[in-house]
């Protein structure tokens, strides 16, 4: 007996599948470098609807290279899997950096003026310093700005147009005109208002030129196109971790400024000299690892606080008899317990 076409039954592709599918197919694709991160399918009837993010290596241009892999991810995957595949959406998730060939070596795959442009943006780069520093954004100043002149300029905006709709203009600008028609420049609300204006403007103007970025300090880029800041709380707690491992040092503080790193130690017991020659070896070499653009200069001050109970106790514990006669007699021989002794070096 024959069985007719239509009843032989149906060949149905999970989403799974087809996620896996799409995948590949965009790894496929993938510049060197790149990867995918996460991926997803759906499947309605005959058509199939994919989502893949992606890494890709930084620099590349990412709106070429997400249109060539989408095209791939839908091409391929319909004809692998049977199904249509009208959308296929391809998300960046990351951006990943690629050591670039050193100069004279260009790359097999990039053509020699790709390989000019990369070593001109090189040179562009490098010429401002070890990683650059990086400029503030200055959001909450130029919301600040762009909001006030806005709402003036709507305002007068409105006023005028009604006024030349036959409107009486507002109360607010008729009382303006009168009150700067009356007051001149020896009025003291004209010249407070004007030195006003004048803080306003070179606040601006320094929010424009300065770079900003007061608590990060400028870090070593390890690639010419990225620039790196450390902020000055991290780097104190570098520094004051590794200063507290001195034998002799029971409590540090530690201050980083732009140009000079100040650490102030206290010594519980050796000799102040011996310690303090540690500490500055010690935050000396702490200084190196924090990959600083420029390294700040170092500065230790040491304070002698002595316990007047003596020296830290040895690791060897007497016996109980032992310490109990002990503790008896420094008690009726010694005299009095001196106050702590406090002298910088």
């Amino acid at each position: 007996m024959t069985v007719p076409a239509a009843g032989r039954g149906t060949t149905t592709v999970a989403p799974r599948a087809v996620r896996r599918i799409a995948e590949r197919a965009v790894a496929e694709a993938l510049p060197d470098g790149g990867a995918v991160t996460r991926g997803s399918a759906s499947v309605r009837g005959a058509s199939a609807r994919v989502t893949v993010g992606i890494r890709l290596p930084y620099p590349i241009r990412a709106d070429e290279a997400a249109e060539r892999i989408r095209e791939r991810a839908r091409t391929r995957t319909a004809a692998l899997t049977g199904l249509s595949v009208p959308h296929a959406d391809v998300r960046i998730d990351a951006l990943s950096v690629i050591p670039l060939p050193p100069a004279g070596e260009p790359s097999d795959d990039a053509p020699s003026g790709a390989d000019d442009a990369a070593h001109g943006a090189e040179h562009t780069i490098r010429s401002g310093g070890p990683g650059g520093r990086i400029r503030a954004q200055r959001r909450i100043p130029a919301a600040l700005t762009a909001a006030v002149g806005a709402t003036g300029c709507a305002l007068l905006l409105v006023d005028v147009i009604a006024v030349r709709l036959g409107s009486t203009p507002a109360a607010w600008r008729t009382w303006l005109v009168d009150w700067a028609s009356t007051h001149g420049p020896a009025d003291t609300a004209v010249r407070v208002g004007g030195m006003l204006a004048a803080l306003t403007g070179a606040w601006l103007l320094g929010c424009a030129l300065l770079p900003g970025h007061r608590r990060g300090l400028t870090m070593t880029a390890p690639e010419p196109r990225l620039r790196a800041a450390l902020d000055r709380s991290a780097a104190a707690r570098v520094v004051q971790d590794r200063t507290a491992s001195v034998a002799g040092v029971v409590r540090v503080r530690v201050r980083v400024r732009r140009r000079r790193v100040t650490v102030l130690a206290e010594v519980g017991y050796g000799g102040p000299e011996q310690v303090r020659a540690e500490v500055v070896r010690v935050a000396g070499a702490a200084l190196p690892e924090l990959g600083l653009a420029r390294a700040p200069a170092l500065r230790v001050a040491i304070r002698v606080r002595r316990d007047p109970h003596g020296p830290p106790p040895s690791i060897a514990e007497p016996t109980e008899s032992a310490a109990a006669s002990t503790t008896t007699t420094a008690a009726a021989a010694a005299p009095a317990p001196a106050p702590a002794e406090q002298r910088e070096v």
